[in-house]
């Protein structure tokens, strides 16, 4: 393992367009799984200047059922839209949560998908299968306390830092958009320098000169050393804040939006490989979300339970089977036992079911409308409080533990 090297990772805002486009997606899964709590939803969402387009494929009992919208469904799809435009704090000429235009292409999921997919009929031994065929990674790393990489865990706060102080109106000038990325420098396999820290920001007009831009600046180093400790920022430390000068026009009005283009800021910032599935948008039944949460978790416990400091798990499905067709862990070359020991412990552990798309979302309690708030920031290195982030719990250290004894 290289032990000396520069690593750097990048974060985007929930003001960001394809943050805007996931925030909607999973607001619908939401809206959807609210209502039953078995519904399939695969949605995409388009945010340009004005404009939200919805599209993709549903079924939902008492909403979208044999080719027909429920009264009133439509109207409250384009409710949940406008309050999460409204909630990131979009009130602007070129996009704006009350006068945007709203275009819905939801449909119902095809017959073939769905058949492959579903559990059998009572007394069947076909058990639910896998919404797609695809490969799923989880990681976790002690470099923070959440058991994330450092560089995206503090590009991550930076930003929601930006956006608390925008909304309490800590910081006024600010608005919605806005980007951030870290540059760490590693000795030993450690983190024990900042080298460089990018923040680029939506701002009021007239912040990109003279005294405004000087408050401004001030403002965004003191939000990056409010994040970043101490010890690792220092005179040698370069910050390149608002780099391009002006940034007034953002958001879905300076660029279009799309659901599932930050997969990696999503995920681990570039440690780890990542499977090529988007989360945001998708119902628990699809494995490219509920098996990256389960891999997450796997990796999260086996750090957590001190059996190595870095973890790598993979995972991989065929459409409408059940059972994973390979697990590998890669501890790189940090664990305390081998990695093929971990994989028979992980498939030892009854309560994981096997690893099935039913046994995660039992396991984890996927099947709640608990998915908005991930789609911004982030979905791994988040705190687990009530039904939320079930997959960043530490409950499996003593059922890995005593599997391994």
């Amino acid at each position: 393992m290289r032990q000396s090297y520069l690593f750097t990772s990048e974060s985007v805002s929930e003001g960001h367009p394809d943050k805007v486009s996931d925030q909607i997606s999973d607001s619908i899964v939401d809206l959807f799984l609210s209502k039953d709590p078995e519904a399939r939803v695969a949605c995409e969402t388009l945010t340009t200047t004005q404009l939200v387009v919805l599209a993709g494929e549903i079924r939902c009992k008492g909403v979208y059922e044999n080719g027909e919208w429920a009264p009133g469904a439509l109207d409250e799809i384009e409710k949940t839209v406008r309050g999460v435009v409204k909630d990131i704090g979009y009130e602007q000429d070129g996009f704006h949560w009350e006068t945007l235009k709203f275009e819905n292409h939801l449909h119902g999921q095809s017959a073939h998908i769905a058949q492959g997919v579903d559990a059998g009929a009572e007394g069947s031994n076909k058990d639910e299968g896998a919404g797609d065929q695809g490969i799923m990674f989880g990681y976790a790393c002690d470099e923070t306390p959440d058991l994330m990489p450092a560089t995206l865990d503090y590009s991550h706060k930076i930003l929601q830092k930006l956006a608390d102080d925008r909304k309490s109106g800590a910081a006024p000038f600010l608005e919605p958009d806005s980007k951030s990325q870290v540059t760490l420098r590693f000795e030993n396999g450690k983190p024990v320098a900042c080298t460089a820290v990018v923040i680029s920001t939506q701002h009021a007009p007239g912040y990109d000169k003279g005294e405004k831009e000087a408050e401004l600046k001030a403002y965004l180093k003191d939000a990056i050393a409010s994040v970043i400790p101490a010890e690792l920022l220092s005179d040698e430390t370069v910050y390149h804040l608002n780099p391009t000068g002006s940034f007034e026009i953002g958001g879905p009005d300076g660029d279009a939006g799309l659901t599932g283009r930050k997969i990696i800021v999503d995920t681990y910032g570039g440690a780890s490989p990542h499977g090529g599935g988007a989360f945001s948008g998708k119902d628990p039944t699809k494995v490219d979300r509920s098996a990256a949460y389960i891999t997450r978790y796997l990796a999260k416990n086996i750090v957590a339970a001190g059996l190595a400091t870095k973890c790598t798990i993979q995972l991989a499905y065929a459409i409408g089977v059940s059972e994973p067709l390979s697990l590998y862990v890669d501890t790189h070359g940090t664990g305390k036992v081998t990695d093929d020991r971990i994989e028979d412990a992980i498939k030892s552990i009854g309560k994981l079911g096997g690893m099935t798309p039913r046994g995660i979302r039992m396991h984890l309690g996927l099947n709640k409308p608990i998915y908005r708030t991930s789609a911004a920031y982030g979905h791994f290195g988040r705190k687990p409080e009530g039904d939320t982030f079930p997959w960043e719990r530490t409950d499996l250290v003593d059922d890995l533990k005593a599997a391994l004894a």
